[in-house]
């Protein structure tokens, strides 16, 4: 179905994307994943192509252009059957870097934003903690001011580019009296090679090309001026770039399910059962078809959502049901297709075993289904 959504703009920058990727991302997969990393160049190359914060200002690097520029990036990523390389960029470009921009002055945006545009620094949120998740206002990490500089200390985990990136946005309790205590929460810049600033490399079930990483604080000297904003401002940043962050998440759900609708379908049709292709048994047919409906109606919202975002409108509740909805139906056409596939769906060395494992954090990052949940009923007036 033709959408209608994206101009020519949009459709020559995918062209690139997709260009780059068949050529510097897809035959390399693999040994990403075993290596437990991106290459460094591979950064710098999006950066020199313009694949990196297209949206800033051309003053720092970017190109001022559409939100829904995102949207394409993602798409393609998706279709590039390189699930950590996808969640480490969109951690970078669509959930980190974004607070940079939305809250830092000329000279913090000129020091710590230009060079993530360049894909010269690799940039990482620092949100959650071994006790506070989506409940972003339990967080227990502070920064206590010390003349002209803060001295911090907690914990974060899960925190995706953490180990080998440049850059943590952390969010941290600068207000321990504040009420409520969400009115305490700042955003503040921290370099990975700060003393202090210590990381353990988590090992995860899928996306292994992305590191995802344990972050520990102690003691840690950071100067005044890497506070983003005002202090207290943080949650209010925090809880606006959500938005985002779940679109990107809903969007990178939608294109990954079409991607192995395409490989499943291929397969059906060239695997022989009982005499006949599987896609011609009846009860197949009708999976096929679950699956393609399923990903066509999360499809036709998360373009609305995207839209209506980018147009500045508030979409917090529509982009809570997508989010929700695309994230349960990537994982569950991933786990119809690796029981089409048979005994080769729990093979390795197969596209859609590999991205049933990648794709199960998608319920949980930006926001447990529950969560989102619990957020469209209390929109609803509930």
């Amino acid at each position: 179905m033709n959408y209608s959504v994206f101009h020519k703009e949009h459709e020559q920058f995918r062209q690139q994307v997709r260009r780059f990727l068949s050529e510097r991302v897809s035959p390399y997969v693999e040994q990403w994943g075993a290596e437990r990393r991106i290459p460094k160049e591979i950064w710098r190359e999006m950066g020199s192509l313009g694949f990196l914060g297209f949206c800033y200002d051309p003053a720092y690097g970017g190109s001022g252009a559409d939100e829904l520029f995102r949207v394409v990036l993602i798409e393609e990523m998706a279709r590039a059957n390189a699930g950590g390389f996808c969640l480490a960029m969109t951690g970078h470009n669509d959930m980190s870097t974004t607070y940079i921009n939305l809250l830092g002055n000329h000279e913090q945006k000129l020091k710590w934003l230009a060079p993530c545009v360049s894909g010269e620094k690799v940039c990482a949120i620092a949100v959650t903690e071994p006790g506070a998740g989506s409940d972003v206002a339990g967080m227990a990490t502070r920064a206590e001011r010390a003349g002209d500089r803060y001295i911090v200390n907690g914990q974060k985990t899960f925190i995706t580019n953490g180990y080998h990136g440049d850059i943590l946005v952390t969010a941290v309790k600068t207000d321990l009296k504040a009420n409520p205590p969400h009115k305490g929460i700042s955003l503040m810049v921290i370099e990975r090679d700060t003393p202090g600033v210590t990381a353990r490399k988590l090992e995860k079930i899928g996306a292994h090309a992305s590191d995802t990483a344990e972050i520990f604080f102690d003691q840690v000297e950071v100067p005044a001026e890497n506070l983003l904003g005002m202090e207290g401002q943080g949650f209010y940043a925090i809880m606006m770039n959500f938005q985002l962050e779940r679109l990107a998440i809903g969007v990178l759900c939608v294109e990954t399910a079409q991607y192995i609708l395409e490989k499943v379908l291929d397969h059906t049709r060239q695997r022989i059962a009982f005499g006949r292709p599987l896609a011609k048994l009846q009860v197949v047919r009708h999976k096929l078809a679950d699956m393609a409906t399923a990903i066509e109606l999360n499809r036709a919202l998360g373009y609305q959502c995207a839209i209506q975002y980018s147009n500045g409108a508030d979409v917090t509740k529509e982009i809570s049901m997508f989010k929700a909805s695309s994230s349960e139906m990537v994982n569950r056409v991933a786990y119809d297709a690796t029981q089409l596939y048979g005994g080769y769906g729990f093979m390795a060395e197969y596209d859609v075993a590999r991205l049933y494992a990648d794709l199960r954090p998608v319920t949980i990052a930006g926001g447990a289904t529950e969560v989102m949940k619990d957020i469209i009923g209390r929109l609803m007036g509930l």
